[in-house]
């Protein structure tokens, strides 16, 4: 399979953009934005992710000689080819040539801001569309669940176990990818790990020890084949007996040099038997042991352990964070902002609706950051071509009255930075370990009211005043039309 295939895409690209070949229209530069409208998990924040994987994507995008043989073979409801034979040609002859400015991956980000910015050729621009929203939407949202897990953590280690749950092994891969930009330590999956340079950490089943006549032959014969990566699973039949028998065995692989990791919980009350069997260790003298808890763990359930006390050092979570169970879609649109006209002047754009959170922003947009020291403060999405309005209120989308003022001199920074051009990418893909060291330093510089597990406090993020007058009178004036 073409690993950058055009055809990771729906039909109605592919016929809109031979539309627009058979009109002549197909060359003409247009601006898209891909954002979010709210943010996941009625959390405070999103935590951009997949960047790189669309870059990739893009860098590479090529129609094959089989796929292309395939797209022949459509017809419409006539029975005829759906598409000319001439536009078949220039399929096979493409390479994508558009402009992307993009959020660094591991950056904080708020409903309506542009996280990619695609200028190009209107039919190669809007081809792109389902493959970027794929990329972007599932590890933004995967990438977000998981630092709202490991805030929950509080500096304790999370570990992404979620193979077995996922969507796929390709939804996997790009999954467990985004949980370690979210802050997660290692992964359980071995192919994460060889693709991404992931940390990899496993135990072992319960199907071990029941392979065995009792549990004590069954942690003994692991410590003898893996004296150096002995963690228990303590839970198969009793989970305080369970740890006795780790503690023997610890002692045993003490005599040799090695000694117990770590011993797993994964069912029954974790906060009362956490507590009980770090007692059982320490008396052993197994202080360092660590305790890893798992079973069905996300953010609100690792918040009560802790606050019941509970003695786990490490999380292992998996269906929760693999799928984002409680939130399954980031729901991530891509819209026209402006098209080019003849003279080179940007045309803004505007999409109505009968609700008011589906009305896009005009132009060729941007995101500034502002900063007091080292926090963030504020966020105002902008238009290139109208400039930024330094001393004007900042608008917020949601409420039409909020507005908020700027003091003066505030350092920002702003977000979309150029990342391709002509197709091409103008720096060496970032290493993983990179972006998740961006992503964990970005979340420092976000006040912990807005990362709050329930009801955080709401990040001003709204937008500055000349595109606010310019959205405004595009709205009033295409609703005239309408009526």
């Amino acid at each position: 399979m073409n690993t950058n295939s055009p055809l990771v895409t729906d039909l109605y690209q592919l016929t809109m953009a031979h539309a627009a070949w058979r009109g002549g229209d197909h060359d003409t530069r247009v601006c898209f934005h891909l954002f979010f409208r709210k943010n996941p998990f009625s959390g405070g924040f999103a935590l951009a992710a997949g960047l790189e994987t669309a870059l990739e994507y893009l860098e590479g995008l090529h129609f094959s000689e089989k796929e292309i043989t395939y797209l022949a073979t459509l017809t419409g409801a006539d029975c005829r080819p759906l598409f000319h034979p001439d536009f078949l040609k220039m399929l096979q002859d493409f390479r994508f040539t558009c402009d992307v400015e993009a959020v660094p991956e591991g950056t904080p980000v708020f409903p309506h801001e542009p996280l990619l910015r695609v200028t190009g050729p209107w039919w190669q621009a809007q081809l792109v569309e389902t493959a970027l929203l794929n990329q972007i939407n599932f590890q933004t949202l995967i990438a977000t669940k998981a630092a709202r897990i490991c805030d929950a953590a509080a500096g304790g280690e999370v570990l992404e176990f979620g193979l077995r749950r996922a969507q796929g092994w390709d939804g996997a891969l790009t999954a467990s990818r985004a949980a370690y930009i979210g802050g997660c330590h290692a992964t359980s999956n071995v192919l994460a790990g060889m693709t991404y340079g992931i940390p990899v950490r496993g135990t072992h089943a319960n199907s071990w020890v029941m392979f065995y006549e009792d549990e004590t032959t069954a942690f003994s014969t692991y410590a003898e084949a893996m004296p150096n990566n002995c963690v228990f699973l303590v839970d198969t039949y009793d989970t305080l007996a369970g740890v006795l028998h780790a503690i023997e065995i610890g002692r045993r692989l003490r005599e040799i040099g090695q000694d117990l990791l770590g011993i797993r919980l994964d069912s029954g009350d974790l906060a009362w038997l956490s507590r009980q069997a770090r007692t059982l260790l320490d008396e052993a003298g197994f202080t360092q042991t660590k305790i890893v808890a798992s079973n069905d763990l996300d953010e609100e359930l690792i918040e009560s352990l802790r606050q019941q006390d509970a003695a786990i050092d490490v999380w292992g979570v998996g269906t929760k964070l693999i799928t984002a169970y409680d939130q399954p879609a980031l729901g991530g649109v891509y819209k026209v902002g402006a098209v080019q006209a003849e003279d080179g002047t940007w045309l803004p754009r505007i999409k109505l609706s009968e609700q008011s959170i589906k009305v896009t922003n005009p132009g060729r947009l941007q995101v500034r950051r502002f900063f007091d020291g080292t926090r963030m403060v504020a966020d105002a999405i902008w238009n290139e071509d109208l400039g930024f309005a330094a001393e004007a209120p900042l608008h917020d989308l949601e409420d039409a009255i909020r507005t908020k003022r700027l003091p003066a001199n505030l350092r920002h920074e702003d977000l979309l930075t150029p990342v391709l051009r002509d197709g091409r990418r103008l720096h060496p893909a970032r290493p993983l370990p990179d972006i998740r060291g961006h992503a964990l330093r970005q979340l420092e510089c976000l006040d912990k009211s807005s990362r709050r597990i329930r009801h955080p406090h709401r990040y001003p993020a709204g937008v500055e005043n000349r595109l606010w007058t310019l959205r405004n009178r595009l709205f009033d004036a295409a609703k005239g039309e309408s009526e």
